[in-house]
């Protein structure tokens, strides 16, 4: 009987090794029902292996390391995941996690080893957990924080007729400047829903190109010569901006700070 058992638990250990194939060639290659377990092929010899909690195998990655964030692998069929290791912010110990209060949707985790460090949206996004980036609030789809209206906070609203380019052609997501603030710009979704964007450090809006620009092809933004005046248009407004004293460029609108010295600008 105690030779029974022992011829036993070898066929045991024999089935769990030889559960998995090798092919001819030596690597790595995926389980067919988990999509966190893989074999690693030496000589033939099959060695059962789980990427780190959180993370899954990707058998068309080519780095020796093949385990990836879950937004990043198709696992098809392979459906089924080690239990997972959860620390206080991370239900699993790697990967980009919603915050866990569902009314907090541009606030998001990326734990690392079960470390979590907080990253918050650019302004006006939503954390979307099927892709792990930030994106407009009606893509992401999230539950309990809604969609945002057709108004913005500060009274944006997007114009009800239709834009069309230099081309006469429809236009549809138009683009429209800050009326206070250089850097920043609206874009209209199809032409009704507004969301507010900026441009990156040191440039401006450039509404008349419809991209960002540096700061002295902009109307309104250029940086001005120390001793004279300058004449600003926006959508609100016409004003004469008078230089104050030496070496100080007036700004009318909300742009980056620049200093005259000389004509060259400092910012």
């Amino acid at each position: 009987m105690f030779t029974t058992g022992i011829i036993t638990l070898l066929s045991v250990i024999v089935l769990t090794h030889a559960a998995f194939n090798c092919p001819n060639k030596d690597g790595q290659y995926e389980d067919s029902r988990q999509c966190d377990k893989y074999y690693e092929c030496i000589d033939g010899v099959a060695t059962e292996k789980l990427c780190p909690d959180g993370l899954v195998f990707d058998p068309l990655n080519r780095k020796v390391n093949k385990c990836d964030h879950v937004f990043n692998v198709d696992c098809g069929d392979r459906l089924e995941l080690q239990p997972p290791q959860p620390t206080k912010k991370c239900p699993r110990r790697n990967g980009f996690f919603a915050h866990p209060d569902p009314t907090v949707c541009n606030v998001f985790y990326n734990c690392i080893d079960g470390e979590a460090i907080e990253i918050t949206c650019t302004t006006g996004l939503h954390f979307d957990e099927y892709s792990g980036t930030c994106v407009w609030p009606d893509s992401a789809g999230r539950e309990g924080c809604g969609v945002m209206g057709k108004k913005l906070q500060d009274g944006f609203e997007c114009p009800t007729e239709t834009q069309v380019d230099s081309r006469g052609m429809v236009v549809d997501h138009p683009k429209f400047a800050h009326p206070e603030d250089c850097q920043k710009f609206y874009v209209c979704l199809n032409g009704v829903t507004p969301r507010e964007q900026g441009c990156s450090d040191g440039t401006v809006y450039n509404e008349e190109q419809q991209r960002c620009d540096a700061p002295e092809n902009v109307r309104g933004c250029r940086v001005c010569n120390a001793n004279s005046k300058r004449e600003v248009r926006d959508a609100n407004r016409e004003m004469v901006a008078q230089q104050q004293r030496p070496g100080l460029a007036v700004s009318t609108r909300k742009c980056p700070e620049f200093i005259c010295t000389d004509n060259n600008a400092m910012q």
